[in-house]
């Protein structure tokens, strides 16, 4: 058993059988019920028949402005840079600017500071740089909303800033041309959890006629659906529409280097979802940004040369498989760190030497492992901490670093992900202040366990075609999660390795009904259970395409039934 609780949701019935003489699939129905929608209208909402919830871009605040001045640039065949960041919504919203711009001819170039010698954002010496070289424009894309110092001296300089964001503000925005950004005081556009990437895409919208918008999301939805993906944006509302009409592009990308990562990666896939750019998509674009070469992903999203997409998606494979040997060495240590340390709260880690680009995959991990925020520092030389920080349960790192501001250089980002710089000698204090925060903390209380949706007392529910039905609902995401179900006292018929025996491979039988089951990393003698056991599975139902089409158990979980 990996997890200790099923937190098992339930459903009204009563609810799950009024949608069902609405019309809607039985399967589709109990699941919606489970998570409170009982009327038709919003049930066929979720299910895509409703008119696509996408609002206006002028409704964000500062759009007019950015509008402007852009379109100056352009005209003017001023020098433009885009400044970006070296996460995946960071590269496709770079890439997506820069390809519009390179329709309208523009004189661009694209700036991604160094992640390791630069850090994340705007810096000043960056736009000393920048300004030598004749640039009298940047944009920024996913940063800048919190570079108050670095907007004034861009201004200083004779540089204009239009910043486009998404990340937290603070009380004070930058001096710039232009600030858009859904989450700025005052602001009315409704989603205020777009995407990077989305910002950038509603800007484009902004910059073309309305009646073009189609047109725009016909060429680049592949990109907004990446990085809104990648950047776990809440799958609800607009960015629901956005990721839905996205991965239908996607699966027949007008990009190249889009094309060619998907062959290598998600090759046989006859479709390809959201969990597929999550796991298999993603994390090797952002493989080069955290392995410093940020620039073969951008040449991959912008390249119009087949042989040059293939040449790069192969350093792309070769990067990624660097960063997991780096990442479990990290892991390794972090883990031999916290065994002769303990961990009573919030975990802080800090050593000198260690990869600041993989520090953020760590920090997740142990959040997860241990239900508890984690921060991974990476000291260097100079005896400066970058510091990558993870959170769990409905704590807010972002405010907690705020509550430590004092003790920080710089930083930023959202109530569960968030990145720091931090003097070495002040290292200590922010582990008792960040213990602090999380001991004060109403909301540090961890999640119960597994969620569940609802037991499947009825396993002949789990036909075929019903499990086809849940697709009506997809994308899957944060805000809008996979169906998550579980099967009690059913009995183990088989288990066997697979895939070297990393795996296992299950048949059980419920009520005269059986089913195919597999549990990836999960090999047979881990699992705690053996053949002729009476036994409970939580899981994902799936189709499983390989010679023929037929149900297939996605195991969550295991245990023996009490």
């Amino acid at each position: 058993m990996k997890h200790a609780n099923w937190n098992i949701n339930g459903f009204d019935r009563d609810a799950a059988v009024a949608l069902v003489r609405g019309g809607i699939n039985p399967l589709v129905s109990v699941l919606l019920a489970s998570r409170g929608i009982s009327d038709i209208k919003g049930a066929r909402a979720l299910m895509g028949d409703g008119p696509p919830e996408i609002h206006d871009p002028f409704l964000m605040a500062g759009m007019d402005s950015a509008v402007a001045r852009i379109k100056s640039a352009v005209a003017n065949n001023e020098r433009i840079v885009i400044y970006g960041d070296y996460d995946v919504d960071g590269m496709t919203s770079c890439a997506l600017m820069a390809l519009w711009l390179r329709s309208k001819g523009a004189n661009y170039e694209i700036y991604i500071p160094d992640r390791v010698d630069e850090g994340y954002g705007l810096s000043c010496a960056a736009l000393d740089t920048l300004r030598s070289f004749g640039i009298r424009l940047v944009i920024t894309v996913d940063c800048g909303v919190t570079a108050i110092e670095e907007a004034e001296y861009a201004r200083e300089i004779g540089l204009d800033l239009v910043i486009t964001d998404h990340h937290e503000c603070k009380p004070e925005l930058p001096a710039a041309a232009a600030i858009i950004n859904p989450k700025r005081p005052g602001c009315a556009y409704p989603n205020k959890a777009l995407a990077g990437v989305g910002v950038v895409f509603k800007l484009l919208c902004a910059l073309e006629s309305p009646e073009d918008c189609d047109a725009l999301f016909r060429r680049y939805g592949d990109l907004v659906a990446i990085g809104t993906i990648a950047d776990v944006m809440p799958v609800v509302g607009e960015n629901r529409e956005l990721i839905r009409r996205g991965l239908a592009i996607l699966n027949d990308s007008p990009n190249l280097g889009i094309n060619k990562l998907l062959s290598e990666s998600a090759g046989g896939q006859d479709r390809i979802g959201a969990s597929a750019v999550s796991y298999l998509i993603a994390p090797k674009l952002n493989a080069a940004g955290r392995m410093g070469r940020t620039e073969i992903s951008l040449e991959i999203l912008l390249t119009e040369d087949e042989a040059e997409a293939g040449r790069l998606t192969g350093e792309l494979i070769s990067l990624n498989l660097e960063r997991r040997r780096i990442e479990n060495e990290i892991l390794e240590e972090a883990k031999l760190m916290l065994s002769e340390n303990g961990t009573d709260g919030p975990i802080v880690l800090a050593r000198r030497g260690w990869h600041q680009g993989v520090t953020g995959i760590v920090a997740a991990k142990l959040a997860d492992s241990h239900m508890l925020p984690a921060i991974m520092i990476s000291i260097d030389e100079d005896g400066v901490g970058r510091g990558s920080c993870r959170s769990f349960g409905l704590f807010s790192i972002y405010e907690a670093l705020g509550d430590c501001g004092d003790l920080l250089v710089t930083y930023g980002g959202h109530d569960l992900a968030a990145g720091l710089t931090i003097d070495e000698e002040n290292i200590d204090e922010l582990r008792q202040r960040i213990g602090e925060c999380f001991s004060n903390s109403a909301k540090h209380v961890p999640s119960p366990g597994l969620r569940l949706d609802f037991e499947v007392e009825k396993p002949e529910l789990l036909t075929l075609g019903n499990v086809e039905a849940l697709g009506r609902l997809e994308p899957f995401g944060s805000g809008n999660p996979p169906p998550y179900m579980c099967i009690q006292g059913a009995l183990l018929n088989a288990l066997y390795p697979i895939g070297s025996g990393k795996h296992s491979r299950l048949r059980l039988e419920r009520s005269g009904k059986s089913f195919d089951c597999v549990y990836f990393g999960m090999p047979p003698e881990k699992l705690g259970v053996s053949e002729g056991m009476r036994v409970d599975v939580a899981f994902e139902p799936q189709i499983n395409d390989y010679r023929g089409r037929s149900v297939q158990l996605h195991l969550l979980d295991i245990r023996e039934t009490k």
